[in-house]
């Protein structure tokens, strides 16, 4: 199995763990309360992993420390509007907030 094909393998399993267990209350609940963060916080680590990039070296360019990097990344940190601005330029990647 190709690294593509595992990767498509674990978001599917990881769609279908999050399905089933949305249907109960309480995980819903806590998901919908930092499902989002969540969702950032991974979308971080992806980016600084597919560009090699240590957690040191991201801390560096946003002018924090690698603890709060690592903080972020495990979705125990909250996101300011200029934090997400300073990633989004060092990714070259557009920030895109809205409120549905």
């Amino acid at each position: 199995m190709n690294k593509k094909t595992l990767k498509n393998k674990k978001d599917t399993d990881f769609d279908m763990y999050l399905k089933r267990h949305l249907k109960n209350k309480e995980f819903k609940k806590h998901y919908d309360e930092f499902g989002k963060q969540l969702e950032i916080a991974y979308q971080l680590m992806q980016l600084r992993k597919e560009k090699r990039m240590s957690q040191i070296e991201l801390a560096k360019q946003i002018g924090t420390t690698q603890s709060n990097v690592a903080r972020m990344e495990s979705g125990q940190q909250n996101f300011t509007i200029g934090t997400l601005i300073k990633v989004a330029e060092i990714f070259e990647k557009d920030l895109k907030v809205s409120l549905v």
